[in-house]
């Protein structure tokens, strides 16, 4: 097998093509021959040692992965060889084959490509457990989304409208709120790069126009810094600001927002939900493969790169150039 190793900390550029000895899957295990990978923000930490998972070197980042069982250990009754997957693999999916647990797979529906499955499990994973576990966001409602044009904000804006939610997308250019629109946004917003105190009293005073007098029930925060205050201040009573990541940096919040506004501000960790919740999370997931067949969800791959240039992969989404999600081909 090959696999784009991390072999020292740092960035895109420290990944090393390598051939190894293909693994042997042990109790429990499946051996997946990939596909298809997903790239995902996590991705360029994990290489960096700035994620919360830190696995030995050398390693192969790449959290999520489609492919076809090649092989399984003992005891696992529920794979076979030959059967389409999705794994959830923490790291190890930017190669050739990887092993993982059988508890971390999910079987592919027939209607669904390798490609778009690469894709779907962490964004609308996390975005259909942030909206409807963490927020129970209700028809009618009013929903904000930061960072909408990157993978978990485009999830949240077609689960959102298949809520049944007015759909508010903020974003840093008129490329990206146009991208927005096409996935069905009712509303954009576009935010200045850079966010100080005058910048923020304008984006708080933008908000609140659009979302009109009853203000903003659900904000979906996947940028943080100092672009989430702003949106604390535009909450409606009862109000539910779900933190979803940190790209901007860790935001300060004023607590007496909070108590102004009765709003809540509820923390959303996927992957540590489908640990604790795992019958919810399956349940989650037979959701959202009942709405991609129903043509209501559908990955939007914007780039797509071989195995072999991983790097360029995780520069692009470094960068933030990245509309709707990334995938690598093998």
């Amino acid at each position: 097998m090959k696999a784009m190793l991390s072999t020292a900390v740092g960035g895109p550029e420290t990944l090393e093509w390598t051939e190894m000895d293909t693994p042997t899957p042990s109790k429990g295990e499946v051996l997946i021959g990939v596909k298809a990978a997903g790239v995902n923000f996590p991705d360029t930490l994990i290489i960096q040692d700035l994620y919360q998972l830190k696995p030995p070197r050398p390693f192969a980042p790449g959290g999520e992965v489609a492919g076809v069982v090649e092989a399984i250990g003992d005891g696992v009754t529920d794979y076979a060889v030959g059967d389409r997957v999705i794994a959830m693999t923490g790291f190890g999916g930017f190669a050739t084959h990887v092993c993982t647990g059988a508890a971390r797979c999910l079987k592919i529906p027939d209607d669904m490509s390798f490609e778009d499955a690469s894709c779907l499990v962490l964004t609308y994973g996390t975005s259909h457990h942030a909206l409807k576990d963490r927020a129970n966001i209700q028809a009618g409602e009013t929903l904000l989304i930061l960072g909408a044009a990157g993978g978990v904000g485009a999830a949240a804006i077609e689960l959102g409208k298949t809520a049944g939610a007015r759909v508010i997308a903020a974003v840093s250019s008129e490329e990206k709120a146009q991208f927005c629109k096409d996935l069905g946004a009712d509303e954009t917003i576009i935010y200045p790069r850079e966010m100080d105190r005058a910048a923020q009293k304008e984006f708080s005073g933008q908000i609140k126009k659009i979302a009109g007098p009853g203000g903003v029930n659900v904000a979906y925060d996947a940028v943080g810094g100092a672009y989430s205050e702003p949106v604390v201040r535009s909450m409606a009573w009862a109000g539910r600001f779900l933190v979803v990541g940190f790209p901007a940096g860790i935001p300060s919040i004023p607590l007496n927002l909070t108590l102004l506004k009765s709003c809540q501000i509820v923390g959303v960790f996927w992957g540590a939900s489908t640990m604790v919740d795992p019958k919810g999370h399956l349940e989650n997931m037979a959701d959202l493969f009942t709405m991609y067949s129903a043509g209501q969800i559908k990955p939007r791959i914007t780039a797509t790169f071989p195995l072999t240039e991983a790097g360029k992969a995780l520069e692009y989404i470094s960068d933030r150039k990245v509309l709707g999600k990334v995938s690598l081909t093998v």
